[in-house]
């Protein structure tokens, strides 16, 4: 028991001295500063890059669709055309005759 009364009073005695301490440090003004370091973050200067070079598409390229030739069916300068072949005149009135054939045979 004798232990923990020690205790106490020397806890006491040092509760005192620093209140008895406390007034002729503030006539004094004496302070003390506890300063506790706080990391600072190190950032790297900025670094400027120029801009990239726009993106053009290119347009679709242009498609040029030939219409097919449109024959009608009848006479072409000297021939005959009946929708599959070309007929010379003489070989059209000689195959078809209808009367027309002047030639010989």
């Amino acid at each position: 028991m004798q232990t923990i009364a020690k205790k106490l009073l020397s806890a006491g005695a040092i509760a005192f001295g620093a209140l008895g301490l406390s007034s002729p440090a503030m006539a004094v003004r004496v302070g003390v500063d506890v300063v506790v370091p706080v990391p600072v973050p190190v950032y790297s200067p900025p670094v400027i890059v120029a801009p990239p070079p726009p993106v053009y598409a290119a347009p679709p390229p242009r498609v040029y669709v030939a219409a097919a030739p449109v024959v009608v069916i009848g006479w072409h300068a000297n021939r005959y055309w009946d929708g599959h072949r070309y007929w010379g005149r003489d070989e059209y009135y000689r195959f078809h005759g209808h009367g027309h054939y002047y030639g010989r045979y």
